[in-house]
């Protein structure tokens, strides 16, 4: 097999011949070419072996693969930033429904009037509900650092660039803005969608699940290329999007389970007394460590994802990708 034309061979002997970085292995340019020399991706496009480009035909044990190298390379700066960004906001999230939670004191009110609403039920709801909307959008701006940073770490170590936590949380900072504020449309599409009725919120979660790197990828029109994704290699995205889903829901529904059971010692009201609303506040947080795999599962997956569509789409490598996170 001969190379593109117009393009050097990047063949051993030959002068010029580009140097792979280190710790890089030889790759043949197609499958199935002799090992004459390092594949150069920027003659190419992609290679069979890059380590975040799933290259069409790879198939699902391609895609896993490189979802698996993501973990691999990049846990021990993807695991505290998931801490920080995500885990913290969740856990404080829990503890704030939990302190302006209304329920105890209406259960002790039905208990003595079945028939009647509780006094204040109307403005106990409202606080309620005002302080879990909020929470969630003060909260979700910094979740936004994590999905950044973690893309930018998953990204440029796939390229092998040598990466830093502080550096990944510098880009997080740069970009969550922006993105939280897509955010925001995302998640009013999907809640209207499944008010509405419950498939076209399925529909459109599966339609914009490609929005978030959309935006940090390409910076525009990030819900009209996730939708045109999703129409042009439908059975593709949804197979990769509903295993990532699949993963993220099992997993949060295991830490939703041990955390009502935790909960039970500390009773209905553990914020009334000292001693157990500060048991009650590390159960929540411990348990809420748990949810980590699911947030690893929901950020590599849909970053290896968003790489395999690109490479459906034409030649791309990691490190092109790396360039375009900027």
């Amino acid at each position: 097999m001969v190379p593109p034309p117009g393009n050097p061979p990047p063949w051993a002997g030959y002068p010029g011949q580009p140097v792979p970085p280190a710790g890089q292995p030889h790759q043949p340019a197609y499958p199935g070419q002799p090992y004459y020399g390092w594949y150069d991706p920027a003659a190419y496009g992609f290679y069979p072996a890059d380590a975040l480009v799933t290259p069409p035909g790879a198939g699902l044990g391609g895609w896993f693969t490189r979802c698996l190298g993501a973990v691999r390379r990049g846990w021990h700066l993807l695991l505290p930033i998931l801490v920080l960004t995500q885990v913290l906001p969740a856990g404080a999230l829990s503890v704030l429904g939990l302190v302006f939670d209304p329920s105890a004191s209406w259960e002790a009110e039905l208990a003595a009037d079945s028939a009647a609403l509780p006094a204040n039920f109307g403005v106990d709801m409202a606080k309620w509900m005002g302080v879990l909307i909020g929470g969630s959008l003060i909260f979700g701006l910094v979740q936004c650092i994590g999905w950044a940073a973690g893309t930018w770490v998953i990204t440029r170590q796939a390229a092998g660039e040598q990466v830093t936590l502080g550096a990944a949380l510098g880009y997080g900072l740069r970009r969550a803005l922006g993105l939280w504020g897509w955010m925001l449309i995302f998640t009013l599409i999907v809640t209207v969608g499944f008010c509405l009725c419950f498939l076209p919120g399925v529909y459109a979660a599966f339609a914009l699940a490609m929005a978030g790197p959309v935006y940090l990828f390409e910076r525009r029109d990030p819900i009209g290329r996730s939708h045109r994704m999703l129409r042009d290699r439908l059975g593709l995205l949804l197979g990769r999007v509903a295993l990532t889903i699949a993963a993220v829901i099992g997993i949060g529904l295991v830490a939703s389970l041990v955390e009502a059971v935790v909960l039970v010692p500390f009773g209905v009201t553990p914020f009334e007394a000292a001693g157990t609303a500060v048991g009650a506040i590390l159960a929540i947080f411990v348990v809420a460590l748990l949810g980590v795999p699911a947030y690893l599962a929901q950020l590599v997956g849909l970053v290896v994802t968003y790489a395999e569509q690109r490479a459906h789409e034409g030649p791309v490598n990691s490190g092109q990708l790396a360039a375009e996170l900027g």
